[in-house]
C-alpha cells in the first residue's frame, strides 16, 4: 500500500525539452530533479513527473476530434487558498489556459472548482479544489 513517503510517478510526452523546462520550472514553479538528452524529471507538487522527448505529430488534431473529456493529469488541492494561489500564478505568468475556473457539481456534495492549463506539448493539466475534502478521492 502506498504511504505518504512514497511518490506517484507519471511519464508524458514532450516535443521539445527547453520549453518544457521553462513551463514547469519557470511557469509552475516545479523543481527540476534531473535532465538528460531525452527526458527531464520534475518534482511536480511532491510527485515525480518525467517528460520524455517525443516526436511532435505531423499534423494538428481537429478540435472536433478531441474527446469531450481529454486525457489529463494534475493536482487536487486540500486547501482552497493553494488552488487560488496557483490559478493567480498561471494567469500572472500567462500560462496557456485551456479552461478557466469553473464550478462543477454545484449543489452536490462533490462540488469543486477546477481549471485546466496546457503545456508546450499539448498535455493538459487540471487543478481542483473540493469544498468537502472527503470528496477528493
Amino acid at each position: 500500500m502506498r504511504e505518504s513517503r512514497d511518490v506517484f510517478h507519471l511519464a508524458i510526452p514532450a516535443f521539445e525539452l527547453e520549453s518544457t523546462v521553462e513551463f514547469y520550472v519557470d511557469g509552475l514553479g516545479c523543481k527540476l530533479a534531473r535532465r538528460y538528452d531525452d527526458r527531464v524529471t520534475f518534482d511536480f507538487f511532491g510527485d515525480q513527473l518525467v517528460c520524455h522527448l517525443t516526436p511532435a505529430p505531423t499534423s494538428e488534431i481537429p478540435m472536433e476530434d478531441i474527446p469531450m473529456y481529454p486525457r489529463h493529469f494534475g493536482v487536487t488541492f486540500r486547501d482552497g487558498a493553494d488552488f487560488d494561489s496557483l490559478h493567480r500564478l498561471c494567469v500572472q505568468r500567462k500560462l496557456p489556459i485551456y479552461a478557466d475556473v469553473t464550478t462543477r457539481f454545484d449543489g452536490l456534495i462533490e462540488v469543486h472548482r477546477t481549471f485546466v492549463i496546457c503545456d508546450p506539448s499539448s498535455n493538459l493539466l487540471e487543478f481542483k479544489h473540493y469544498v468537502d475534502s472527503r470528496m477528493m478521492y
